[in-house]
């Protein structure tokens, strides 16, 4: 029996980000062998018909580049919800999806971004411009103090058996010895699970003179990383929608480098692990 591709989830939102996301998806899927959904969410019953025929148009202008023709379906909705949902309903394996950076208005922002993520639990590439290099061959892996669920580590196999991905380590700076302690039993976490994959890495440290999700961005910067691997924080509370969350400032960074976000499952939050970007 043949064994059913894996689908790819593509929000559209009729502008260049949105293609920029489905020309990063391309890239993933020629890897992973994936099929691609491209889903444009309408907020009226009576949009879905013109959106339905914009989403042929884009689908059909993807062909004839690329040769390739993904589905697609228009739903009424919200999308902080029914992106999730959909991604559920066929059993999706990932979304890629397009942010506009921090600015924006009715679009889909950085805050925006991060309500979107953290209601699904599909993990997100999220991309601001087209693919960077067709391969994910350096990934910046932050480490912080907090307790981190195991589905991250299965994502780091996941990325590393289709990819001669090399991930690098970043461990955050802090003064306080309690946390500082709990950093390093992280990393000796992350270092046995990396070994025992034969997964290649290496451990920097930030400078911890800045924000650790600033400093995160310059470490990749520096070594010109195609992805950064986070977890996103599952009970995010209004205040950091308006004050600006770790992960939004990851999301939506101006170098426009692709975000990875695996959502923390609550049932593993107690059971250790290591912690990868926050506070």
């Amino acid at each position: 029996m043949e064994k059913r591709k894996e689908t790819i989830v593509v929000p559209h939102d009729f502008t260049v980000i949105g293609d920029y996301a489905l020309e990063n998806a391309l890239v993933i899927s020629k890897a992973m062998e994936n099929e691609i959904v491209l889903l444009h969410i309408v907020k009226k019953r009576s949009e879905i018909k013109e959106a339905e025929k914009r989403c042929k148009e884009i689908c059909d202008k993807f062909f004839k580049e690329h040769f390739i023709t993904p589905s697609y379906i228009v739903r009424e909705g919200s999308i902080f919800q029914d992106i999730g949902k959909f991604a559920a309903e066929v059993k999706a394996n990932l979304i890629v999806m397009g942010t506009h950076g921090v600015k924006g208005v009715q679009k889909l922002t950085g805050s925006w971004a991060l309500k979107v993520i953290v209601n699904t639990e599909v993990p997100f590439i999220i991309v601001q411009g087209p693919p960077r290099s067709k391969k994910f061959e350096k990934i910046v892996f932050p480490i912080d103090f907090r307790l981190e669920n195991k589905e991250k580590n299965t994502w780091v196999s996941y990325l590393a058996s289709y990819y001669h991905t090399k991930f690098y380590f970043l461990k955050q700076d802090v003064k306080d010895k309690t946390f500082r302690a709990k950093i390093r039993a992280n990393t000796l976490f992350a270092r046995k699970y990396f070994a025992s994959k034969n997964i290649e890495y290496e451990i920097h440290t930030a400078p911890g003179k800045k924000k650790f999700a600033k400093e995160t961005i310059d470490f990749a910067t520096q070594i010109k990383a195609d992805l950064i691997l986070i977890m996103t924080t599952r009970d995010i509370s209004l205040a950091d929608y308006a004050l600006g969350a770790e992960e939004q400032q990851i999301i939506a960074n101006k170098e426009k480098i692709p975000i990875m976000c695996v959502n923390p499952n609550p049932e593993l939050r107690s059971r250790g692990g290591f912690s990868a970007m926050g506070g």
